[in-house]
C-alpha cells in the first residue's frame, strides 16, 4: 500500500515589489526587458507555475504599478508601511496569502529585479523541500543564498517578526542548519542601479 503523504504543501508565491528604487532613480519595476516590464515578467514567471495564489506586494507608486496588473491573475497586497523596509513587505505578503488562502502552509518569496528566474526554478524549490524536509530552501548564487526562497509554516512566526530593511536573507542565515539550497548562478544579476540595468541589456 502506498504511504499516505501527511505533508500536503499549499504554497503561495509572494512577489516583493513595494520599494522605491531610490538608488536607480526610477521605478525598477517598470524597466522594460524583453518586451515586458520587470514587474510583469516576474508575475508571468510565477503564473506559469501551477502555484496559487500569486500575491504582489506594492507600496511606492502603487497606483501606477497596479495598472500593469489589471489583466493578471494576482492578488495585490498594499503595504502602506513600505518605507519601513523589506521586513514590512514580507509580513504584508505572507498575511495576505493566508487571508486569501487560509490553507497556505508555505510561501515562496521572489523579487522583480532578478530577471532570470524561471518557472522551473520556483517549482524546484518546492520539490527540494519535499525531498529534504528542510523548512527553508534558498537559491544559491555567488557566495550567498537568497531569493527566490521557500519558507514552510515552521518559520512563519519568525517571518512575521522581521523588522526594518531586513529581508529573507536574515532568516536564511539565522536558520542555516535548516536550509537547503538549489543552484541559481544567474541570481547574482539584480537591478539596483542604472549601471546594473545597462549591463543586463548588453548581455542579451
Amino acid at each position: 500500500m502506498k504511504p499516505v503523504n501527511q505533508h500536503t504543501i499549499h504554497c503561495a508565491i509572494v512577489i516583493l515589489a513595494a520599494g522605491q528604487s531610490s538608488r536607480l532613480g526610477e521605478a525598477k519595476q517598470l524597466l522594460p526587458y524583453k518586451g515586458k516590464s520587470l514587474l510583469v515578467q516576474a508575475v508571468d514567471t510565477a503564473l506559469a507555475t501551477e502555484i496559487r495564489p500569486v500575491v504582489v506586494v506594492l507600496g511606492a507608486r502603487n497606483e501606477t504599478l497596479s495598472k500593469e496588473l489589471t489583466e493578471k491573475e494576482v492578488v495585490i497586497a498594499l503595504n502602506e508601511n513600505w518605507e519601513e523596509g523589506m521586513g514590512s513587505s514580507l509580513r504584508c505578503g505572507l498575511l495576505k496569502a493566508q487571508q486569501v488562502a487560509p490553507e497556505t502552509n508555505a510561501v515562496i518569496f521572489m523579487v522583480c529585479d532578478q530577471p532570470h528566474v524561471s518557472p522551473e526554478l520556483l517549482v524546484q524549490l518546492i520539490k527540494t523541500n519535499e525531498e529534504t524536509l528542510k523548512p527553508i530552501v534558498a537559491s544559491s548564487y555567488g557566495e550567498q543564498s537568497g531569493t527566490p526562497a521557500f519558507f514552510s509554516s515552521k518559520v512563519f512566526p519568525a517571518l512575521l517578526e522581521i523588522k526594518g530593511d531586513t529581508g529573507a536573507r536574515k532568516l536564511i542565515k539565522q536558520y542555516a542548519d535548516e536550509v537547503a539550497t538549489i543552484p541559481f548562478p544567474e541570481g547574482i544579476i539584480d537591478i539596483d542601479t542604472q549601471s546594473d540595468y545597462q549591463t543586463l541589456l548588453k548581455q542579451d
